[in-house]
C-alpha cells in the first residue's frame, strides 16, 4: 500500500496537471468562438457562388465544357489531408490519418500513382513514416496555423495548374468537418474534375451571358475551387479548436475523478496509521501498570 507521504504527491501531481487542462480547455474555447465566427461569415458567400455557377452550368450545360471539368483515367491521384500541427485533441487527427490511409490504399489497389499534399505537422508526420511509394508535395504546415485566403489561394492555383498540365488527372480533400462543438465528422471529398451538381428543376432560366458562357465559366471555376480548399482550411481548424476543448474537458474531468479517489485513500490511510499509533500508545501504557 501507497504511504502517505506518495498519495498526496500523486494528488499534487494530478492537481497540477487539472490546472494545465483546464487552462487549455478555456484557450481553445477562445480561439473556437474566433475561428467559428471566420467560418460562419465565409461560409455563406462559398455556398452562394457554388449555387450560382452550378444553376448557371445547368441552364448552359449543352456543350459547356472547361479543362477543369475534364474526367480523366485516374492515372495520378493527389490528395489534400488536412491535420492539426498539435496534439491533445483527441482522435481530430487520428481520423484524418486513417481516411487517408484508406484512401491511398484503394488508389494503390487500382495501380494509380499518389500525390499527398499534407496540411499540417501530424499528417505530414504520418505520410513521411509510411513506407510506400509516396510522392509528398511538400511542406504545408503553415496554411492551417492561421487559414488565409491568400495563402489558400495559391496553394489551391498550384494544384489547379497541375491537373490542367497532366501532371496529376484527380484531386480529392480529407479533413475534418465542424458540425458543432461536440462533433467533427470526418470528410473526403472530390475536388477535382468539377462535378456540377444538378437538382431538380422547377423554372427555367434564360441567362443573359456577357461576353459568353466559356468565359463566365472559366473566371469563375477557378474562384469557387480556391474558395472550397480555403473553406475546408476554416472548417477544419474550428474542428479542430473544438476538439482540443471537448478533449480537455474530458481530461479535467478524469483528474478530478482520481482527485476524489486518491482523497478517500489518503483519508483511509491516514485513519489507519492514527489508530495505529493509537494502538501503540494503549499497549504501551498497559505494559507499565
Amino acid at each position: 500500500m501507497s504511504s502517505l507521504k506518495e498519495i498526496k504527491s500523486r494528488i499534487n501531481s494530478v492537481k497540477s496537471t487539472q490546472k494545465i487542462t483546464s487552462a487549455m480547455k478555456m484557450v481553445s474555447s477562445a480561439k473556437l468562438r474566433k475561428a467559428q465566427s471566420n467560418m460562419e461569415r465565409f461560409i455563406p458567400y462559398k455556398q452562394r457562388l457554388e449555387g450560382i455557377l452550378n444553376r448557371f452550368a445547368e441552364s448552359c450545360l449543352e456543350g459547356l465544357n472547361s479543362p477543369l471539368m475534364e474526367r480523366r483515367r485516374h492515372c495520378r491521384v493527389a490528395i489534400v489531408a488536412i491535420s492539426s500541427n498539435s496534439s491533445l485533441c483527441g482522435v481530430f487527427n487520428s481520423n484524418t490519418i486513417k481516411s487517408m490511409l484508406e484512401t491511398i490504399r484503394r488508389y494503390q489497389d487500382a495501380g494509380c500513382e499518389i500525390d499527398v499534399y499534407p496540411v499540417g505537422k501530424k499528417v505530414e508526420d504520418a505520410v513521411r513514416k509510411l513506407d510506400v511509394n509516396l510522392n509528398v508535395a511538400g511542406s504545408f504546415v503553415s496554411l492551417i496555423d492561421k487559414p488565409n485566403y491568400t495563402d489558400a489561394k495559391t496553394f489551391a492555383d498550384n494544384i489547379i495548374n497541375e491537373f490542367n498540365e497532366h501532371r496529376i488527372d484527380h484531386v480529392e480533400i480529407i479533413y475534418n468537418h465542424f458540425k458543432n462543438a461536440a462533433v467533427q465528422i470526418p470528410v473526403k471529398e472530390d475536388f477535382l474534375p468539377f462535378t456540377i451538381q444538378k437538382h431538380e428543376k422547377t423554372t427555367t432560366t434564360d441567362y443573359l451571358i456577357e461576353p459568353d458562357k466559356y468565359a463566365v465559366l472559366n473566371e469563375l471555376l477557378p474562384k469557387l475551387l480556391r474558395m472550397k480548399i480555403y473553406a475546408a482550411l476554416l472548417d477544419s481548424a474550428t474542428a479542430e479548436q473544438a476538439a482540443r476543448m471537448m478533449a480537455m474537458q474530458i481530461a479535467t474531468d478524469n483528474a478530478e475523478d482520481i482527485l476524489t479517489d486518491l482523497n478517500v485513500q489518503f483519508n483511509k490511510q491516514r485513519q489507519q496509521s492514527i489508530t495505529s499509533e493509537l494502538l501503540d500508545i494503549v499497549g504501551g501504557s498497559e505494559a507499565l501498570k
